[in-house]
């Protein structure tokens, strides 16, 4: 009679086994925690009522309690396990505000995402660079800030600039420099120096059309176009006459980079020279292009683009981008945005706005508007003032019955199933006009 199996022998296996499985940082570990960390300014519609009641300290104690596990784990020997425990640090960084437990355990953190860059492959340095960025926008712009960019500077350059490096490491170093450089940095020189190391990177992409070797040039797009960006966003906080001498310098040969094959680059390219021209004319109000023209029937060519060997959701992608551009350079215009957040409303208004509120939102994700209600430093950059506090009676009166959302719910599902079964009716007309 064969023995019966036994049980339990797939478990976990402690010391000297197989490595530990991670409990990735979770939606569920976010949502009640914040809520509850953020109750003052939350959003109303999260509020349900007659939700039972949540112990906040014993909340926040096993948050932290994860939290503590998660950084002894970046040190651990198994890779997977290190990459697992960086991606749910950077889940609840994005997610939450934890000034005062990452104030503890700022260098042990920098000490981990150092090593992780320096010794790690190619998808653990990216999340190792991923929570570099958000540990800067955790603490903000500070003296601490700047002991972290001061250890973890020299290493990202160093990655940036090393052609023996994975494309993607170095590609999330750079995005990563550029938005800690960003936030940290008073001291001119470094904000200069770090410039330079990402022009080194994205000006190669203006030999594109000389080189002979293509494969190299397309395979590394994405690293150029990281660098221009993040490049970019440094420009924004340049001083004046600094804004003068890079615009002379890389007006004439933005362009070129119009007419590559990658999609993401030729938007890249656009929303840059559109934030140029907007800075020049602050500049100077009579500021003259040469090429005008030349350009503007670049810009028009990408703004009705037509070709059939395009994608339509690229075509459709790059139209809506590059009307925006062409009305930037040729009628100073731009098309305001309004952000809701909470109970507040943002308007982007200008291209150095959109630049950064875009920055922001890649790195943060769905953890952008949390941020944007409660994070000091976010609030600053964005001039929004302190965060709205709002008390309990106040919040009572926002809150919308279950009822009320199931109406409302209904209702937009409604409309959004008539707009589509529209769209896809063979019979509609679903031509696009410019």
């Amino acid at each position: 009679m064969p023995k019966p199996k036994k049980r339990g022998s797939n478990h976990q296996r402690g010391a000297g086994g197989q490595p530990r499985n991670v409990q990735p940082f979770s939606d569920e570990d976010a949502s009640i925690e914040t809520m509850s960390h953020c109750s003052g300014f939350s959003d109303p519609a999260s509020f349900t009522e007659d939700g039972p009641e949540v112990d906040e300290e014993a909340t926040q104690e096993d948050l932290e309690y994860k939290l503590k596990g998660f950084i002894d784990l970046t040190l651990d020997k198994s890779a997977k396990t290190r990459q697992a425990a960086l991606e749910s640090l950077k889940s609840a960084f994005s997610s939450k505000i934890l000034y005062e437990f990452i104030m503890e355990r700022r260098m042990t953190l920098t000490d981990s995402i150092e090593r992780c860059i320096k010794k790690g492959k190619s998808d653990e340095q990216c999340a190792a660079a991923g929570l570099a960025c958000l540990l800067c926008v955790q603490m903000g712009s500070g003296i601490e800030s700047e002991e972290i960019f001061k250890t973890l500077g020299p290493v990202l350059k160093k990655i940036v600039c090393d052609g023996t490096a994975s494309i993607q490491a170095r590609q999330a170093c750079a995005t990563c420099l550029g938005i800690c450089c960003f936030i940290v940095t008073d001291d001119i020189t470094e904000l200069y120096s770090t410039m330079e190391c990402l022009e080194n990177i994205f000006t190669k992409a203006y030999q594109r059309d000389r080189d002979t070797n293509g494969v190299s040039s397309t395979h590394n797009t994405v690293l150029h176009i990281s660098a221009l960006l993040a490049w970019t966003l440094l420009l924004t906080i340049c001083p004046m006459n600094e804004v003068k001498k890079k615009i002379e310098m890389h007006l004439h040969k933005l362009p070129s980079l119009l007419s590559c094959d990658d999609l993401n680059m030729r938007i890249a390219a656009g929303e840059t020279l559109a934030l140029l021209f907007e800075l020049a004319r602050e500049t100077d109000a009579d500021f003259f292009y040469e090429d005008m023209e030349l350009l503007t029937e670049k810009l028009r060519a990408l703004a009705t683009d037509g070709n059939k060997h395009r994608a339509k959701v690229d075509k459709r992608k790059q139209r809506s981008v590059f009307r925006d551009v062409l009305r930037a350079v040729e009628e100073r215009d731009f098309p305001t945005e309004m952000v809701k957040f909470g109970p507040e409303r943002m308007y982007i208004d200008c291209w150095v706005k959109k630049q950064t509120y875009d920055t922001f939102k890649e790195i943060l994700g769905s953890g952008m508007q949390y941020h944007l209600q409660s994070n000091d430093f976010l609030r600053n950059v964005f001039e929004l003032g302190p965060p709205v506090m709002l008390d309990a009676a106040t919040l009572k009166t926002m809150k919308i019955s279950r009822f009320e959302r199931h109406l409302y719910n209904s209702a937009a599902f409604k409309a959004r199933t008539k707009a589509r079964s529209k769209c896809r009716d063979k019979r509609a007309d679903v031509g696009e006009f410019f």
